[in-house]
């Protein structure tokens, strides 16, 4: 069976990454490469392991994590989509069965909050681990942060981590954020679509969501 080992060791996958990655660069979006690819696979399978699922369906959304946002290397827009198709190609090529490819590419395609779905628990885990990546190690260029909300809201954030409780069926995104360079209401202002799909994911999952931010709770 094809694993995250393979796919990361895969010529196609590493140039399509590095490639979209640089493209986001020039336009000037935050980091969305090897570093990204990896914090949003490490928790994808967190999420589905601490919910108990079984290590193959951990994998795929291990795999999925770490190729959700190769469809930037096409374009920014419809790129879950994109991405989908580019996902489908490499790993039928790599000859992995086709319903676990069926599987990643589901969820990769519906990843995105502005048009995506929770419709299996391999994607809500995709959603949950992609929406939490909030860092400041994600700014391209610091001096940007004075004008760019998107760009002062991550440098803000000091740290983030997405935890699963089974006991008290919640899952939790609790973040630390630095005030004097951006404010709790400016987070709010650019990422309440994505807590909006992050409830609804950890809803599907059968969990509440919380959101919690400097020791508070928020949502």
């Amino acid at each position: 069976m094809i694993t995250l080992k393979d796919v990361k060791n895969n010529s196609a996958v590493k140039a399509y990454i590095n490639k979209a990655d640089n493209t986001l660069g020039v336009i000037g979006y935050t980091e969305h490469g090897e570093r990204h690819s990896y914090i949003v696979s490490r928790d994808a399978r967190m999420v589905l392991k601490e919910l108990g699922k079984n290590e193959r369906i951990c994998e795929l959304a291990a795999i999925s994590g770490y190729l959700h946002d190769i469809g930037n290397v096409i374009s920014r827009r419809n790129h879950a989509q994109t991405g989908a198709l580019i996902v489908n190609q490499i790993l039928t090529q790599m000859g992995m069965d086709i319903n676990d490819v069926s599987e990643i590419i589901t969820s990769i395609g519906n990843h995105h909050e502005e048009d995506g779905l929770s419709v299996s628990d391999v994607t809500a885990a995709l959603i949950l681990a992609d929406k939490a990546d909030v860092h400041r190690s994600r700014v391209r260029n610091p001096k940007f942060i004075k004008f760019d909300i998107h760009d002062r809201v991550n440098y803000s954030t000091e740290s983030s981590s997405l935890r699963v409780n089974k006991r008290t069926k919640l899952i939790t995104l609790d973040i630390s954020i630095d005030t004097e360079i951006s404010s709790v209401m400016e987070y709010f202002e650019i990422f309440i679509s994505r807590m909006i799909v992050s409830r609804k994911a950890a809803d599907f999952l059968g969990y509440k969501f919380e959101l919690i931010i400097n020791g508070g709770k928020m949502i």
